[in-house]
C-alpha cells in the first residue's frame, strides 16, 4: 500500500488513499503503521479520497481510535494535494472531515519552500469554564468544542510533568466520557500564548492545530489575551485569529517522504 508522511511543527501523520487500503481492520492498520519502533511512526493515519478542488478524509489516531479532525493533519493533506497539483499561492482547497468542511488557502511558501496555509477551522462551540477534580486537586478548566473536545488549563507556568499527569487523568475522567484533548496554556502577553499538549488517542505531541485554536480561544475569553495571537508549542509557532465568522489557523506543513507499506 502506497503512503506519504507529512508533519506540521512535529505533529506527524501518514496518508493513504482509500482506494489503496489493503486491510479490513482500519484501527489495527493505524496502530501498526503509527507505531514508532515497529511501524513507520506517526501521531495518526489519514485516509483520503481526492476530489475536485480538495478531498474527503478520515483520521485514525495512533491508538486506532477515530478523531473528528486535526488542524495539522488537514494542513498536511493540503500540502500533499498542493504538491501533487503544483498549486500556487492563492489556491483554495476544500477538505471534508468528520467535523465538517475545512477550507484552506495557500498563502505562500516559506524560506524552506514549505507551503503556508490559512485554514478556516469553524466556530468554537460550548465554550465554558468548569472546575474538574483531578487526583484530589480542583482544576479550573476552559472546555470547548473545536471540531473535537478540548480542555485548556490556564497556568502561570508550563510544567511537563503536570501536563503528563493531568492529560492522562482526563482521558478516563467522568467529565469527559469520550476522552479529551488537553492543553496547558500560559499567556505570555496579550499576543502570545505558550502551550503543552496531551492529545486524545496519542499522548504528548509537539504541536496541535485544533489545540492551538482552543488555547487561543481560552486565552482570549478568560486569560486577557487578544483574539489575534501567536500560539507557541514545542514544535513551533502558529498564528490563530478568532474572528466573528470563526477561528483561522495559519502555519506551514511539509511532506517529507513516501513509501510502500509491506506488512
Amino acid at each position: 500500500m502506497h503512503f506519504w508522511k507529512a508533519h506540521a511543527y512535529g505533529n506527524d501523520f501518514l496518508y493513504a488513499a482509500f482506494a489503496d487500503v489493503v486491510s479490513d481492520d482500519l484501527p489495527d492498520l493505524a496502530r501498526d503503521m503509527c507505531a514508532r519502533t515497529t511501524g513507520v511512526g506517526a501521531d495518526g493515519l489519514i485516509l483520503f479520497e481526492e476530489r475536485r478542488g480538495g478531498a474527503r478524509m478520515r483520521l485514525f489516531n495512533a491508538d486506532g481510535s477515530i478523531a473528528e479532525v486535526s488542524g495539522n493533519g488537514v494542513r498536511g493533506l493540503a500540502a500533499l494535494l498542493a504538491r501533487q497539483q503544483g498549486a500556487t499561492p492563492g489556491a483554495i482547497l476544500v477538505i471534508d472531515t468528520d467535523a465538517g468542511t475545512k477550507t484552506l488557502e495557500l498563502l505562500s511558501r516559506d524560506e524552506q519552500h514549505r507551503p503556508v496555509f490559512r485554514a478556516a477551522m469553524g466556530q468554537p462551540e460550548r465554550l465554558t469554564r468548569q472546575d474538574v477534580e483531578v487526583d484530589g486537586d480542583s482544576l479550573s478548566l476552559v472546555t470547548l468544542w473545536m471540531g473535537n473536545p478540548q480542555a485548556v488549563w490556564l497556568v502561570e507556568a508550563l510544567d511537563t510533568r503536570e501536563m503528563l499527569r493531568v492529560g492522562a487523568a482526563l482521558q478516563r475522567h467522568p467529565a469527559f466520557p469520550d476522552a479529551v484533548n488537553v492543553e496547558l496554556a500560559h499567556v505570555v502577553s496579550p499576543t502570545e500564548v505558550e502551550i503543552l499538549i496531551y492529545e486524545r488517542g496519542v499522548g504528548p505531541t509537539h504541536s496541535s492545530g485544533t489545540g492551538s485554536c482552543a488555547a487561543a480561544v481560552a486565552a482570549a475569553a478568560y486569560g486577557g489575551a487578544e483574539r489575534r495571537l501567536d500560539v507557541v508549542a514545542p514544535g513551533g509557532r502558529q498564528r490563530v485569529d478568532w474572528r466573528e465568522d470563526g477561528v483561522y489557523l495559519t502555519g506551514w506543513a511539509d511532506v517529507i517522504c513516501e513509501g510502500t507499506w509491506l506488512a
